[in-house]
């Protein structure tokens, strides 16, 4: 990397990169783009040229790509290029890791601004092991032992479900990070809809410190790369006129937590109420992974296992 220019660009993440050409990268090149993003967690490279051929290429070196489950690209037909336009209702002005709706999300992204405005659409990125590093001892061990429900309704998919550890392990830092988001994810599985509702607005408020984030002004051509295991992004709706983002997206995560849950998921017994639609979503999702059980069975089963710890 004698030839390339890093530079640091917030104290939580992030570092702009020159001196690379990504069309036509060598295996050494790859090495320290992977180095580089284990440090700075999302990278950005301004002047870059690339095709779309050689931008689902870059994205293969870092694993297998997929395009996105549920929307459609509203100008470019490639297989492995998602799209993005402003004009088109493509601002994802939520903070968000990259589909966690899935059981294997995405690892990271790949994404090449082609055409943004002079003024505004900016996006900021939050560093999600930092988050977790600053809360309180107490909070960090209440979260090390919960999971959450993440689902699609974003893209009108609430049937697309995912349970998730509200915090996870970085498989090759090892190091711990929130995992919940504010476009995504639903309730804390082992709570009561309430309780779930207060801990999920602390937590994804508390990632939104401009402590943890980094914020980047682009430029056509730009290329960035950002780890989806342990970032959360937001683009600001500030601006007028289009802005086009194509995007590959590097699936296959496996989610590791601290610690299994040290409850049963929390699904509100006795008969059904207006209050039970809190529940519903849960129910359906843990009926679903267990066929054979029932409502009345979830609700024993939830029953006794918080009697027994």
């Amino acid at each position: 990397m004698n030839d390339w220019n890093v530079r640091r660009l917030s104290g939580s993440l992030g570092a702009e990169i020159r001196g690379v050409h990504l069309g036509c990268p060598s295996a050494e090149d790859i090495e320290n783009i992977k180095s580089l993003l284990l440090a700075h967690k999302v990278l950005f490279f301004p002047q870059q040229t690339i095709s779309l051929d050689e931008h689902v290429a870059l994205g293969e070196y870092f694993g297998d790509i997929e395009n996105h489950p549920n929307l459609k690209n509203p100008f470019t037909d490639h297989p492995g290029i998602f799209e993005l336009a402003a004009t088109r209702g493509g601002i994802a002005d939520e903070w968000h890791s990259d589909i966690t709706f899935e059981q294997q999300p995405s690892i990271m992204s790949v994404l090449h601004m082609v055409k943004c405005p002079e003024v505004g659409g900016d996006t900021m990125w939050t560093s999600l092991e930092q988050a977790y590093a600053e809360l309180s001892a107490p909070m960090q061990d209440l979260c090390d032992t919960l999971s959450a429900l993440h689902d699609a309704l974003p893209h009108n998919r609430p049937d697309k479900m995912a349970i998730h550890p509200v915090v996870r392990v970085h498989p090759e830092t090892g190091k711990k990070s929130l995992f919940v988001n504010e476009h995504f994810t639903r309730r804390i599985v082992e709570m009561n809809w309430t309780e779930s509702r207060a801990l999920l607005h602390y937590l994804t408020e508390w990632v939104k410190n401009p402590r943890f984030t980094v914020r980047y002004q682009w430029q056509a051509g730009t290329i960035a790369m950002w780890d989806n295991r342990c970032t959360q992004h937001f683009v600001l709706n500030d601006f007028v006129g289009e802005r086009v983002i194509q995007r590959v997206t590097v699936m296959g995560d496996v989610v590791e937590g601290v610690a299994p849950p040290r409850w049963a998921p929390y699904v509100r017994p006795g008969p059904l109420s207006a209050t039970s639609r809190h529940d519903r979503q849960l129910a359906m999702y843990l009926k679903e992974q267990d066929p054979a059980s029932n409502d009345s069975g979830v609700e024993q089963h939830n029953s006794s296992k918080n009697n027994s710890t």
